[in-house]
């Protein structure tokens, strides 16, 4: 087992891939420095082999794709996961692998936000994007992260032996943020100073439609970890539609004794039941949550360090 590992997942970062594998190893001299090429068709893979890193590949393309083989193959008691493309400054590795080591924690998240990305950022809309993302997850799973979409982290080995990767692409950091707040692991922020790429080096980030699939991610999450909260939502609109519909008739009733509206009372019957059902879907997907989560806790116990 490495003590501290660096992965770096890449896909064309010929221009950037060797000042980043130059610094961490300058950064974290005693580190293990692991570049993931993802299908770049340039000299990325060649690159990072004449720098020092360990160079392997994922065939799948997509980031989350590249960080689901890089925590099944990689065993270390701290990970620092980073981009190849230069953007984010090696002085914080050593106190955030710190955090790690000595003080228990499972995440150290790198957060952009607090210092220079809005400043230093200038891709339309990725700064509104970021910022409510941040909300959208804070609000909905009471967390307390300060940038969910930073590519620069810290992880313990238990939280990476326990994560279940199931996005393939960039919505990969706003499901680590969420697993880390749902199953209370240890998160810390350190501020990072941030720096947007050169001129020459292309974002692989599409604003629209991979801010849709993030968007997207935080529905299914919250469906998945708050089943009670999402259905009873749905059940409450339900519910409201079938009485707000409902009453005209009622009160047409009660003037002349007789129900007018049938197909409308008959509906407003059927979509009561369907707020019903909801409800009660809720109140059994929350019961084998709570299994969930008293599986997890017995899960970690037996992700110690090796």
């Amino acid at each position: 087992m490495d003590r501290i590992a660096v992965l770096i997942p890449c896909f064309n970062e010929e221009k950037s891939i060797a000042k980043v594998v130059a610094d961490f190893r300058a950064a974290l001299p005693d580190a293990v420095i692991y570049v993931y090429d993802n299908n770049s068709t340039d000299r990325t893979a060649e690159i990072a082999e004449k720098s020092g890193a360990v160079v392997r590949h994922e065939y799948l393309q997509g980031k989350g794709n590249v960080i689901r083989r890089m925590f099944y193959e990689i065993d270390a008691e701290c990970y620092i996961l980073v981009d190849g493309d230069d953007t984010y400054p090696v002085e914080c590795a050593a106190g955030m692998t710190d955090k790690v080591l000595n003080h228990n924690a499972d995440m150290v998240v790198g957060d952009r936000l607090s210092s220079t990305y809005f400043t230093e950022n200038k891709r339309p809309f990725h700064n509104t994007g970021n910022a409510l993302v941040k909300f959208l997850v804070n609000a909905l799973f009471k967390g307390k992260i300060k940038d969910i979409m930073t590519g620069y982290r810290a992880f313990s080995y238990r939280f990476v032996k326990t994560f279940p990767v199931l996005s393939q692409g960039f919505e990969i950091e706003t499901e680590m943020s969420i697993h880390a707040i749902d199953k209370n692991l240890q998160v810390e922020n350190v501020i990072v100073e941030y720096r947007d790429r050169q001129a020459e080096s292309l974002s692989k980030l599409n604003t629209y439609s991979d801010g849709f699939k993030v968007l997207k991610t935080i529905a299914r999450l919250y469906k998945n970890y708050h089943p009670f909260a999402f259905f009873g939502i749905i059940a409450l609109i339900l519910a409201l539609l079938s009485i707000g519909f409902a009453i005209p008739v009622l009160i047409d009733f009660a003037k002349t004794g007789l129900v007018e509206r049938f197909p409308t009372l008959i509906v407003c019957g059927f979509t009561l039941l369907a707020g019903l059902i909801s409800l009660f879907s809720g109140i059994i997907l929350s019961s084998l949550r709570h299994n969930e989560r008293q599986e997890f806790e017995y899960i970690l116990l037996g992700t110690k360090k090796k």
